[in-house]
Parts: C-alpha cells; structure tokens; sequence
C-alpha cells in the first residue's frame, strides 16, 4: 500500500503544477524525484537495519579435508602393494601412519573452524 505521506506530496506537485503552468514542471518533478528518493533511502535503511547484518557465506566445513582424503586413498593404494610385500606389519604400518595423519588433519581443520 503507497506511503500517505508520499501520495499527499504527489498530489501537492500535481496541484502545483496546474497552477504555476507547464514551465515549472520540471522543478516539480525533480523536487518529488528527490522526495521520493529520500523515502526510498530511508526503507532501505530501516530494512537492512531490521534484517541485520549480512553473513558471509561460509564453506562446508568438511571441504578442506577433501583433498586430504583423497590425497591419502592416491597414496594409500600404491603404499599398500609395497607394503604388502613386507608382510602384514608393514601392511599395518602404513596404513596406521595414514590414519594419524587424516586424524591430525582434521583436527586442524577443526581447530582453525
């Protein structure tokens, strides 16, 4: 529903210019211009005022291990067939020195989040 305010000050130009005549028409609608960009400004402002401030949007937090899993599954299945070849300790100490350092990652990550 239009501003009453506004409607009132748009009825007030109008009537002013059929009395002043057409040669003052442009001062009229800069002024209402001017008027009605103020009211705008002022919503604006008491919208942005009521919603808050605008949150930045943040990353998933499990994005950057991403790459680190990834990374330790590349790595993993070559290290495995190396390993293998020692035997199951070997097997099992690659694959435990691949776990910690996920796990030291992503507690990092958690950290620095």
């Amino acid at each position: 529903m239009p501003d009453k305010r506004l409607r009132d000050d748009l009825q007030a130009t109008l009537d002013a210019r059929r009395d002043l005549g057409p040669e003052y028409e442009t001062a009229l609608i800069d002024s209402f211009v001017e008027r009605l960009d103020v009211t705008i400004a002022a919503r604006v402002r008491a919208e942005l005022d009521h919603a808050g401030p605008v949150r930045a949007k943040r990353r998933h937090p499990s994005a950057p291990m991403v790459p680190i899993v990834l990374g330790s599954l590349g790595i993993g299945v070559p290290l495995t067939a190396i390993a293998a070849s020692a035997g199951s300790e070997g097997l099992l100490v690659a694959w435990l020195a691949i776990v910690v350092i996920n796990v030291a990652a992503a507690v990092a990550i958690m950290r620095r989040s």
